[in-house]
C-alpha cells in the first residue's frame, strides 16, 4: 500500500520541502523549523478561537482543529504545520471515558489495571476517525506545500494514563504492571498500539506527509524495561504505518539512554530533549539518523542574546547529522512570546543549510 496519487508527498507538493528533505537526509533549501506545541495556548489567536469548548471537544471540530493547526503556520512561517489534537482522542473516538481536565491533564473514568479491564476495553473502529481525516483534509487544502506532521501518543505513554488513570510523575502503576502481570500487560499496550496507530495512519492518508509517535513518559523507564516491555508496542503502532513510506520521527523527553533503541522500533528521525547535545545524539546513533531539536524551552524567556548564542550552539551542534530539523528540546511553554518565537524562525532561516 502507499499514498494515494493525490497525496501532498505524491503530487509534487511537499516531497522537496525543507522538513521532507532534511527527514530523508537531504540537504535542505533552508534550515527546517517546527515547534511541538506550537499551535495552542501561547496564541492569543488560539484563546480566542477556544473560549467556551473543551479541549477534546475542539480537537474533534474539524473545522477548529484544522484552524488551530494553520494559526503558527501563518504567525511564524514554520516549516510544517503539527496536526492539533490530543493523544487520547483515540481512547475517546473508541468510546474509553476520558476527558482533559483543566489544570490536571488526561483523566479516565475508571484506570485500566488488570487482564479484565483490559479485555473490556472497546475497540477503536475506522469509521470512527473520520472528523480526524476531515480536519486533515480542511489543513493540508490550506498548507500548499508546506507539510503536515501527523501524530500520535505511543503506546507506553498511553497505557501510563490507562493505569494511573491520570498524570503521575514516576509511572508505578505501569512500571509495576509490566512487571507483575506480564500478559496483562502485553495486551494494553497491544490494544494502545492499535489505536495509535489507526489514529496516525487515518492522518497520513488523508494527507499528512510525515509522522511523529511522542512517547511522553518513556524517560521513567531503564533500557532494558524498555526493550522488554515498551519497544514491541512501539514497533506494533507504527506498523500500521510503515507500507506508507512518509517519514516518521520518534521522541520522548528525559530519553537519552534510550535514544538508539527508539529509533530501532523502526523510524527515520530521531528527537532529542534539551538535556543531551545533538553532535553527542549524532555520536550515540552512529551519525546515520537525521536528528530533529532541540532548543530548551526554558530559554525562550532569557534575554535576546542568551536565546539567540544557545540556538546557533543548536545549529552547530546539529550540522554534523545527517538531517537537522530545528525544533524545542520540549513543548512550547504557555507563556511564551509569540514574538519571540517568530525572531527564532527567521534566525534559524537566515543561517545557511
Amino acid at each position: 500500500m502507499t499514498l494515494s496519487a493525490s497525496h501532498p508527498l505524491m503530487d509534487g507538493r511537499t516531497a522537496d520541502s525543507p522538513l521532507i528533505t532534511a527527514y530523508r537526509g537531504g540537504t535542505p533549501s533552508r534550515r527546517p523549523v517546527w515547534f511541538m506545541r506550537q499551535a495552542g495556548r501561547s496564541l492569543p489567536e488560539y484563546r480566542k478561537l477556544r473560549e467556551g469548548t473543551a479541549m477534546l471537544d475542539s480537537c474533534l471540530d474539524p473545522a477548529m482543529a484544522s484552524e488551530i493547526t494553520l494559526q503558527p503556520v501563518r504567525r511564524h512561517d514554520v516549516d510544517a504545520g503539527i496536526f492539533f489534537s490530543d493523544i487520547v482522542i483515540p481512547l475517546k473516538l473508541a468510546g474509553v471515558d476520558v476527558d482533559i481536565v483543566p489544570g490536571v491533564g488526561p483523566v479516565l473514568g475508571s484506570p485500566v489495571r488488570t487482564a479484565a479491564d483490559v479485555a473490556a476495553l472497546p475497540v477503536l473502529t475506522d469509521a470512527a476517525l473520520e472528523p480526524i481525516r476531515e480536519a486533515v483534509r480542511l489543513t493540508v487544502a490550506e498548507l500548499g506545500k508546506t507539510p503536515l506532521i501527523g501524530f500520535a501518543g505511543a503506546p507506553f505513554t498511553l497505557a501510563a494514563y490507562m493505569v494511573e488513570g491520570k498524570p503521575s510523575r514516576d509511572h508505578l502503576g505501569p512500571r509495576t504492571m509490566m512487571h507483575a502481570d506480564p500478559d496483562a500487560w502485553q495486551a494494553l499496550t497491544s490494544w494502545a498500539a492499535d489505536a495509535s496507530g489507526m489514529f496516525l495512519r487515518a492522518q497520513l492518508e488523508a494527507g499528512a506527509s510525515a509522522g511523529q509517535l511522542f512517547d511522553s513518559w518513556a524517560g521513567s523507564l531503564g533500557l532494558d524495561d524498555y526493550i522488554r516491555h515498551v519497544a514491541p508496542a512501539s514497533a506494533r503502532a507504527l506498523g500500521h504505518v510503515r507500507d506508507l513510506q512518509a517519514p516518521l520521527v520518534h521522541f520522548g523527553t528525559g530519553t537519552s539512554e534510550l535514544l538508539v533503541a527508539m529509533r530501532d522500533v523502526g523510524v527515520d528521525v530521531v528527537g532529542v530533549d534539551y538535556r543531551l547535545p545533538l553532535d553527542e545524539a549524532n555520536r550515540r546513533l552512529g551519525g546515520s539518523t537525521p536528528l530533529q531539536g532541540n532548543i530548551d524551552p526554558a530559554l525562550l524567556n532569557a534575554p535576546w542574546p542568551v536565546l539567540e548564542a544557545h540556538v546557533r550552539d543548536v545549529l552547530a551542534a546539529g550540522a554534523g547529522a545527517p538531517g537537522h530539523v530545528v525544533n524545542l528540546g520540549h513543548g512550547v511553554p504557555p507563556d511564551t512570546d509569540p514574538d519571540v518565537l517568530t525572531r527564532v524562525v527567521k534566525l534559524i532561516h537566515s543561517v545557511e543549510p
